[in-house]
């Protein structure tokens, strides 16, 4: 017999909270779009400019996935959100790629449990955009870890405990 996977239970969402959380979402895409178009302009130095490059990838990326996730959220009949989260800078460009590296990993994290929202209101349209999507921001992670000379961090199902260090 076939061992099956453990479930991962995600609380089953109305229409509006799924409305809710597609618009928080929203403003993570356009936080991306920022970091990266700035992040891409600003990167100095040989070892970033594959990365550079590449982000300005991303940036497009970025905006056709909040193009995209505001279609979803006008289908289910809410409006899109306009601001996005902020954006951190930074003068190193190491803590630069870090903060788009912890920031794909919240993404990430987010479209696996929007997926499983979207098939309990049966969206499985909205669920296959959304896979879509996170293929796009796994291959975000993968660069920017390897553009910081590391493993690809595990994204678990529950974020990790903030450090309390100042």
């Amino acid at each position: 017999m076939k061992a099956e996977a453990p479930s991962q239970e995600v609380p089953k969402v109305s229409r509006n909270e799924l409305i809710a959380l597609l618009n928080e979402d929203l403003a993570r895409e356009y936080q991306a779009i920022i970091s990266y178009v700035v992040y891409s302009q600003v990167l100095k130095g040989a070892e970033f400019m594959n990365i550079a490059a590449e982000l300005e990838k991303h940036a497009a990326e970025e905006l056709s996935h909040a193009l995209m996730i505001s279609n979803q959220i006008d289908y289910l009949g809410g409006m899109p959100a306009v601001q996005p989260k902020p954006v951190r800078t930074s003068d190193k460009a190491r803590e630069m790629l870090r903060f788009d590296l912890i920031n794909e990993g919240e993404t990430i994290r987010n479209y696996r449990v929007r997926v499983r929202q979207c098939e309990q209101l049966g969206e499985y349209a909205m669920a296959e955009h959304i896979r879509e999507i996170l293929m796009d921001e796994q291959d975000h992670q993968i660069s920017l870890a390897t553009a910081l000379g590391e493993d690809v961090p595990v994204v678990k199902s529950t974020p990790p405990v903030a450090d309390k260090k100042g």
